[in-house]
Formats: C-alpha cells, sequence, structure tokens
C-alpha cells in the first residue's frame, strides 16, 4: 500500500512539473496574458481556446523560448552575443552555427529556475532597458511626480513601485503586459531600440508588432544593460590625478574653469582637482551621472543636489546617445567605410536609414585591417614619410597639401594592395607590415599641428559643416571626437581606452558640468576630453622616453 501511495504521489509530482506547477510563472497569467506571449513568439494557437490549452501551447514552447532561446538565433546574432561576452571567435569556425550554439551554451545565463524567477517579477528588470528620457516619459505620462534628486536609479526605483499601480489604474494586466506599458514611447523610439541592440525589426512593420519586438527581447536587453552598469559602476578615483604633471593639472583646471591661486603648490593643485571633480561625471554610454547626484549631495547639501538632478537628463543623454548623434551627422561614404573597416558587408543600394541601423548594430566594434581610412588621421610628415618609403616620390607642391598627401596614400595603397594580392605574392604582406609600422607612429595623431583648412577638410569628409566663427579648439574636438568614434565606436573612444591606461581613469569620460544645460554640457565635456587628451599624452610620451632609455642603457 505505501509504496503505491510513493508511485501515485510520483505520478502527481510528475503531473506537475510537466504542467509548470511551482518551476513557472505563466500558470498564474491570465488568458489575454498567454495569448499575448504566444503571438510575441510568432506561435499559432486555436481561437477559441480554453486556458488549458494555451498553457499546454505555451509550456511546449517555453524551454526554447524563454530558457534556451540562444539555439533560435543566426549565425551573426551568436557572433554578435558573443563578442559582447568577450569571447574570442576562431577565424575558421565562426560561421558554424553548430559550434557557435555550443560556445554560446557553455557560458548562457539562464536556466528554468531564473526564467520563471525573472518572469515572477517582472517589474523588477522590464525597465532596466530604458533610457533616462523614457522613464521620466513614463511617470508624467501617468501622473507620477519625479523623484528629487532626479537620479537614473531614483527613476528606475519610482518607475518600478509604480508600475503595478498603473496596471491597476488603466485596468490592465502586469504579469506580462500590453501595449500599454510603452504608450509614451513612438516607432522611433521602438526602432532605435531594437537597431541598438542588433534585434531586426518586424516587416512590414507596424505599431504593435515593433512593440510585441522590444516586450520580446527585453528579458535579455535587462541582463545586459545589467552587466553593462555593473562594469561602469566604477567611479573616478582620487588617486586619477596622481600621475598628472602639475602643468597637466593646471590646465584640467583651467579648462574646466576652476580658479588657480597664483603660486599653488602641486599639492594644492592636486586637491583642487580632487575637490571640483565631484562637479564632473558621466561615463561614455552607461552611467546616468546618478554617482555625481550622490557625491554632490555629500560635499555641498541640498544646493549642489538640486544642481545634480537638474544636469542629470543633460548628462545622460549626452552620454548615452552621443555615438548615435554623431553618425547621425555622417555623410553615407563614411558611414560606408565605418562598416567597411570593421569587415561589415555593405549592400551596394543600402539606404541611408540602413546605413545606420548596421552601424548601430556595430558600434560596439573597433576598426580592424587597413583601407583608405588609415590615413584619415595622419599628419602631413606622416603621410610624406610612408609614401617615400613605398619609394612614391612627394612633389614640393604635393607636400603643401595634406588632402593630396591623403588622396595620394590612399591611391597607392589601393593600388599596391589589390596588385599584390592578385599577385599573391609576399608584396602584400610587405605593404601591410610596412603601413602597421607606420600606422604604429601615426595613430595617436592630436590633430593639434594641422591648420584651419586641412581640420576642415578632414570634417568634410565626415559630412560636419563648420560654419565662420568656429574656433580652433572646437575644430580640433569635432576632429577628435569624429576620429575616435570611428576608429573604435561607441565603446572606447580611444581617447578614453589610453586614459583608461595611462592615467588611471577607471570607464569614466567627462560629460557634463552641474546645473548647466544641455549644450553647456556637451561644452564641459569637450573641455575635459580635451583635457584627458592632454593627460594621456603626456603619460604616453613619458613612457616612450623611458623605454628608450632603457634600450640605450641595453
Amino acid at each position: 500500500m505505501k509504496i503505491t501511495n510513493v508511485l501515485l504521489l510520483a505520478a502527481l509530482a510528475t503531473e506537475a512539473a510537466a504542467w509548470g506547477f511551482g518551476k513557472t510563472t505563466y500558470n498564474k497569467w491570465h488568458q489575454t496574458e498567454l495569448e499575448r506571449w504566444l503571438a510575441d513568439h510568432d506561435i499559432p494557437y486555436p481561437t477559441p481556446a480554453d486556458r488549458k490549452d494555451l498553457e499546454k501551447i505555451v509550456q511546449d514552447n517555453w524551454q526554447t523560448r524563454v530558457v534556451d532561446y540562444y539555439k533560435s538565433w543566426d549565425a551573426p546574432q551568436l557572433q554578435s552575443y558573443l563578442s559582447e561576452t568577450g569571447k574570442e571567435l576562431d577565424a575558421k569556425r565562426k560561421e558554424d552555427k553548430n559550434w557557435l550554439v555550443q560556445q554560446v551554451k557553455a557560458g548562457w545565463h539562464e536556466t528554468e529556475k531564473s526564467a520563471g524567477e525573472a518572469f515572477e517579477h517582472m517589474k523588477d528588470w522590464v525597465f532596466d532597458s530604458w533610457t533616462e528620457s523614457q522613464l521620466k516619459s513614463f511617470l508624467d505620462r501617468h501622473g507620477i511626480p519625479n523623484p528629487n534628486p532626479r537620479t537614473r536609479d531614483a527613476l528606475l526605483a519610482t518607475a518600478r513601485d509604480n508600475y503595478q499601480t498603473v496596471a491597476d489604474k488603466l485596468g490592465e494586466t502586469a504579469a506580462y503586459p500590453g501595449n500599454w506599458l510603452y504608450e509614451s514611447w513612438s516607432e522611433s523610439d521602438l526602432k532605435k531600440w531594437l537597431d541598438e541592440r542588433g534585434y531586426p525589426a518586424p516587416q512590414p512593420t507596424t505599431r504593435d508588432k515593433l512593440i510585441a519586438a522590444v516586450r520580446r527581447n527585453s528579458r535579455l536587453a535587462a541582463i545586459k544593460a545589467q552587466k553593462n552598469k555593473n562594469a561602469a559602476a566604477k567611479t573616478i578615483s582620487d588617486t586619477v590625478f596622481d600621475t598628472w604633471s602639475e602643468s597637466s593639472l593646471k590646465e584640467f583646471l583651467d579648462k574646466n574653469n576652476v580658479k588657480v591661486p597664483q603660486g599653488s603648490t602641486k599639492n594644492e593643485l592636486l586637491a583642487l582637482a580632487r575637490r571640483n571633480k565631484a562637479y564632473l561625471t558621466g561615463d561614455t554610454v552607461y552611467n546616468s551621472a546618478a554617482s555625481a547626484a550622490s557625491y554632490a549631495t555629500s560635499v555641498a547639501g541640498d544646493k549642489a543636489a538640486s544642481a545634480a538632478a537638474q544636469a542629470t537628463d543633460a548628462a545622460s543623454h549626452y552620454g548615452q546617445i552621443a555615438f548615435d548623434k554623431a553618425i547621425e551627422a555622417w555623410s553615407d561614404t563614411r558611414l560606408k567605410a565605418y562598416l567597411d573597416s570593421r569587415g561589415v558587408p555593405v549592400p551596394q543600394a543600402s539606404k541611408r536609414d540602413e546605413l545606420l541601423a548596421k552601424v548601430r548594430l556595430h558600434k560596439h566594434k573597433a576598426a580592424t585591417g587597413y583601407g583608405a581610412w588609415t590615413f584619415d588621421t595622419w599628419t602631413k610628415e606622416n603621410l610624406i614619410k610612408w609614401l617615400e618609403s613605398q619609394g612614391h616620390k612627394v612633389s614640393k607642391e604635393a607636400a603643401e597639401s595634406r588632402d593630396q598627401l591623403y588622396k595620394s596614400a590612399a591611391s597607392y595603397y589601393q593600388e599596391a594592395s589589390a596588385s599584390a594580392a592578385s599577385a599573391a605574392s609576399h608584396a602584400y604582406a610587405s605593404i601591410t607590415s610596412a603601413l602597421a609600422q607606420a600606422t604604429e607612429a601615426a595613430k595617436d595623431a592630436s590633430f593639434d599641428t594641422w591648420s584651419n583648412s586641412d581640420l576642415k577638410s578632414y570634417l568634410d569628409t565626415y559630412g560636419i559643416k563648420t560654419y565662420q566663427g568656429t574656433t580652433r579648439n572646437e575644430l580640433i574636438a569635432m576632429a577628435r571626437r569624429n576620429a575616435h568614434y570611428f576608429r573604435y565606436g561607441s565603446d572606447d573612444m580611444g581617447v578614453w581606452g589610453q586614459v583608461k591606461n595611462a592615467a588611471g581613469y577607471v570607464q569614466n569620460t567627462i560629460s557634463s558640468l552641474l546645473g548647466y544645460g544641455t549644450k553647456v554640457a556637451q561644452k564641459a565635456g569637450d573641455r575635459a576630453y580635451e583635457s584627458a587628451q592632454v593627460a594621456a599624452d603626456a603619460a604616453k610620451e613619458k613612457a616612450t622616453q623611458a623605454k628608450h632609455r632603457v634600450q640605450e642603457e641595453l
């Protein structure tokens, strides 16, 4: 009898497990939510259907659509995910989908238990991939007062706290929310969200289909957002300034409008820099200036907290969409060159929107290999030296024009590499080897030695127009910023890659001056950007000198 009871209990437990009781959350969903989930995942279901039938269909697809959904990805999606997680791809096997699936599986984050828990508490993560502006719009639309100070973390917490209340007020379900959650989003917001994360927008598209695509991919986007936030959580340390020279400290303070008393010692300069770093904050992509608000509050009390709240939007907005804003001004030719420099195929008849979407998709990739774009930031001296090293005589007239030198170098490289490659000789390797050495010497061009005319011509290659009255410093700043976006995409930005190594910055760029509007915040970011370049260049120069001394002693 006891054995019979045990077998009966085991059978009941098995059946309960099969239906997901205690393991999944969809058993508690409203029938409309079950239908919504199936529609989002393009899974057919009978209409009308009773609840039991719908649950069974969800159950049959839950593992492949929620837990192991990477198995349905194509090769580019798998490659992109692996690249984002820092995995190196085997050049010979990166097109093998089975191999890619196994690589993703080895480090996959989701389990049946974690997925069930996540969908049990959707409000805890559904907002994680939203921008600060989108969070604010959600609160405003539903009449919820904004928190003070208005940091991203505070907005996020307020949205989560009011999630269920808003749903109840609207008479909507919240376990697997409907379109009500995205009422404050425009269709362009929805498309941009998908583009930035590499998720294809449905074609032909409608607002309902766009929302379904965003909702379907929100879980993975939230996981990525959390990882990115953790990676960017470190803030500027007081020790960051210790490696800087006295002149670099003075320049940093001067360019950020910090008054330096006459005759200040280095220790006094350090104290000023450390004290005033409270007014400078922001991360290239993910930090929303919450740390600035917190620090400013502790240092200067309510007044600083108010200033921090006013500037949070500007700092976050500038930091998070700087790359996207920059590329919107680029010409189609420059967008194609960006993709070409990363080995991304560009169809001949690509429309501008398609080019922008592709660039956003690959904005975390740095440029690789060589091409005409390699010579973009080289000085006249670098270009002349390269051409002459290849046996190309430079006339006196050509030497006066950087534009002409660039065209000659690019043209010569394209012709020589095509000829060498087609001849299958060692010449191509020789060209690229020589170019690698020359690039190493020329890649850190600061634009300081360029004429205003050359700077304007360079910006013109991006489709960026300059106007009368643009100062030299502004021209240099624009050239540096776009050059680094082109070379490094949105993640590194070149200068900050140098700064992180040379000057001790940890995943931070200076994007906003607290208490000012967006335009002033951008200018403050530019000034700090220049200061960081100076610091990085100085540190690099010292390292190079030290290396040479060691070599001489040996």
